[in-house]
């Protein structure tokens, strides 16, 4: 069977180490018993013990098809033939002549022949390397050879050897009908109304992970015991976080800013973990930034030993997804460990917490690639929505799916909290999650008295008006620490530089991330004194502050506003001035008449109770300034929420990965990133040091319609800049260009041209 070929001592799954396929079948199996451990909730939707016997004869089987001669001389580095074939497909010939029960038999052929490439693919190969009357006219082999003659190169009596220490016997000496096989699984997906959908999504799913992990070296999962919650003890608990940390269930929390959300969520945590079973949990926030402060904040809080502890060690229990990871972990991480493997830590569910972004989970939705191993974590696991205000009713409505659809199939538990979410979105996530399965909590009216800590002043004119700048300098004079939040980043930079102070500090979202880590630092030694910002201080920053000046915006981007003053409440009542005036460009953020009505709603204050805000009755302003979605938001809501719904029916099946899918996502939610033209030169040295990290460090995101608008203006241009790597030779790189001015301490300034050297654009 074997000829011109000396076989070797053993058969090899891998060549890196040269890890034979026998510990590689261990290796995986060893991830599966862990997995049965970390997910115990799945037999909510299944017979657990024969779904994992069924996933042990997956694992079993999926390499097999690496014993075929010319892909083990591509193992051991010799000259072979192997021309880029598929040993899933190889792995089929072992399947077909086993004693599998033949029940089960077919769900092993599809997730095994599926475990790499999508059946799509699959099809197409086999299409184009075997010919067959059974594709569609066109299509014709490259090969002379059949699959049954390609299967004679298979070193079958040591793969039959392995097999038979699981009881895994040779019963016929049939060959796979693999062309049959391919057309059926692409024509008859497994789809959401199918008795087997679930099934087949999670062992495709369940086996990748196992793969994948045991590939990676990995050999435990980690989860979160009694110790991790120690730091729980150190604080007296509120009467509505008593509630919550003796709830089963789902949860919607209500309670006013700054009164312990976060330690509430992880209250309810310990007690779903504790009675209900181990799953893995997902702590989800809008923004980036929020993300980044949550993990540094919960990686030192769980960790059981808090004496000698670093976010770095910390990581083995908590991990976060968000699309700037690298620049953060370069940053803000110091370890013997390399970047990618601190990184696959937190992408891989060898930690039992991630704090993601709800894209990270939405995507799966999607079926981007991969998303079968991001489902399988959802199972019987538990999601915690915090800042859930935050979101447009586009994401919302998109969010509304996600909880209706791991509600129902996964049997996931919610833990949504918020303090000023209107009554109608409140409704909506109430429905998707089951409306007579969650259990509504609130603080009691006692707190909520207890937390009026701000005072609404409101002013004439503009933040920018020579008066007004005047009355926040004389703040300043006093030794107060002031808070400015404008509402465009063009108002923000113009309001910083005719303010002065020794401590000022500048946030936007025009900051590269390399300059936004580094004033995130500053913050939080404290020492900054004057700090002006955008929407970006609504939600992402642990500040406290003296006295807020703001620009006019919707009541909860306000409330969210005024939480950064006077937060730790040991200054009595703080002052918040808000000014009346709209910028000409706030039309393009915020609807005009949901600001229009804030600002009513907070005048009423003023004259009610000379301007002390009543955190208790900030719940009924909410409505009143949102009793609907605007007819925009409503059409946008129902056309998304639709969509998505649809597309989950007919389209999501495992292992049919939608292409088209993935633009489509990534275009409603990424910005676009640019490099300022003043970090060209800068940009390359990191180039030519392989730093390519802190190199994509440099670009700035910004939204599609500055994008268009840049380009349309001749602002924008694509460049290839040449460099040298250091292992490679000559190497270039394409990136966008912005000809606009940057400066660490201002960030992108739209108005203003690099006008250094303008030939390039002529």
């Amino acid at each position: 069977m074997i000829n011109n070929y000396q076989k070797k001592s053993e058969i090899l799954a891998k060549s890196e180490s040269q890890i034979s396929l026998d510990q590689h079948i261990k290796d995986c199996l060893n991830i599966l018993k862990q997995l049965c451990g970390c997910f115990p909730r799945l037999s909510l939707l299944m017979k657990e013990e024969e779904f994992w016997r069924t996933l042990s004869k997956c694992i079993i089987f999926h390499d097999t098809g690496k014993a075929h001669e010319d892909f083990q001389k591509k193992l051991y580095q010799q000259s072979n033939s192997w021309n880029n074939q598929r040993h899933e497909i190889f792995s089929l010939y072992f399947i077909e002549q086993s004693n599998l029960l033949d029940e089960i038999k077919d769900f092993v052929r599809y997730a095994v022949i599926g475990h790499h490439k999508c059946i799509s693919e699959i099809y197409d190969f086999i299409g184009h390397n075997y010919n067959t009357s059974s594709f569609p006219i066109g299509w014709y082999s490259c090969k002379t050879s059949s699959f049954a003659e390609d299967c004679k190169k298979l070193q079958t009596d040591e793969v039959w050897k392995i097999l038979e220490c699981y009881n895994i016997k040779k019963t016929n000496d049939k060959i796979a009908d693999i062309v049959l096989l391919a057309k059926r699984f692409k024509e008859e997906p497994y789809q959401l109304n199918d008795d087997n959908f679930l099934l087949m999504l999670l062992l495709v799913g369940f086996l990748k992970q196992c793969d994948h992990l045991a590939s990676a070296g990995i050999d435990k999962l980690y989860k979160l015991s009694d110790a991790n919650f120690s730091f729980l003890e150190k604080y007296p608990l509120y009467k509505h976080q008593q509630q919550v940390s003796e709830t089963l269930g789902n949860v919607v929390l209500s309670s006013p800013t700054g009164s312990g959300k976060t330690e509430s969520a992880i209250l309810w945590l310990r007690k779903q973990l504790k009675d209900q079973g181990e799953g893995r949990v997902f702590y989800v926030l809008p923004y980036t930034a929020s993300i980044n402060a949550m993990y540094e904040r919960l990686a030192i809080s769980f960790h059981s030993d808090q004496q000698c502890c670093n976010v770095e060690s910390s990581s083995r229990w908590v991990g976060m997804l968000h699309g700037k990871l690298l620049q953060y972990i370069d940053n803000k991480i110091s370890s013997d460990r390399s970047l990618k493997s601190i990184v696959n830590d937190f992408k891989t569910l060898i930690t039992p917490m991630k704090i993601v972004t709800p894209f990270q989970l939405l995507k799966n939705l999607f079926a981007l690639k991969g998303f079968e191993k991001g489902v399988s974590e959802w199972v019987g696991g538990y999601f915690i929505f915090d800042e859930i205000h935050a979101y447009d009713s586009k994401t919302f409505a998109q969010i509304i799916v996600l909880l209706e659809f791991c509600s129902t199939y996964l049997k996931v538990n919610h833990f949504i909290m918020t303090a000023t979410l209107p009554s109608f979105m409140l409704n909506l996530l109430k429905k998707a999650i089951g409306e007579h399965s969650y259990s509504y909590i609130t603080a009691d009216e006692f707190l909520y008295k207890s937390f009026d800590r701000h005072k609404v002043c409101l002013k004439e004119g503009s933040v920018i008006d020579p008066d007004s700048l005047a009355l926040i300098q004389k703040d300043v004079n006093e030794k107060k620490k002031v808070l400015v939040v404008c509402n465009t980043v063009e108002q923000s930079q113009d309001v910083y530089q005719k303010l002065e102070s020794k401590n000022k500090l500048l946030i936007h979202g025009g900051f590269n991330s390399n300059d936004r880590n580094e004033k995130e630092r500053n913050l939080q030694r404290e020492e900054v004194q004057l700090l002006i910002g955008t929407q970006a201080i609504e939600v992402s920053l642990d500040i406290d502050y003296d006295v807020i000046y703001t620009e006019p915006a919707p009541l909860d981007a306000l409330i969210q506003r005024f939480g950064r003053v006077n937060r730790r409440r040991n200054k009595k009542i703080s002052v918040c001035y808000v000014f009346k005036k709209q910028n000409e460009k706030d039309k393009y953020i915020y609807n005009s008449e949901v600001v229009n009505r804030s600002l009513e709603v907070l005048q009423r204050i003023v004259d009610k109770d000379d301007g002390v805000i009543n955190e208790l009755y900030l719940k009924k302003c909410i409505d009143k300034v949102y009793p609907r979605w605007s007819k925009e938001q409503e059409n946008n809501f129902n056309q998304i929420y639709n969509l998505l719904k649809e597309k989950i029916e007919k389209e999501f099946s495992p292992l049919f990965q939608n292409e088209r899918s993935e633009e489509e996502f990534y275009k409603q939610f990424d910005g676009i990133k640019v490099l300022p033209r003043s970090l060209k030169s800068k940009y390359q040295d990191y180039l030519e040091k392989s730093q390519f990290i802190k190199a994509d460090g440099l670009l700035v995101s910004i939204k599609e319609s500055r994008f268009w608008k840049s380009f349309n203006e001749r602002k924008i241009f694509k460049e290839r800049i040449c460099y040298n790597d250091s292992c490679k030779e000559k190497e270039d790189k394409s990136v966008l260009v912005l000809n606009c001015k940057y400066s660490s301490e201002l960030g992108l300034q739209f108005s203003e041209l690099d006008n250094r050297d303008n030939s390039i654009f002529i």
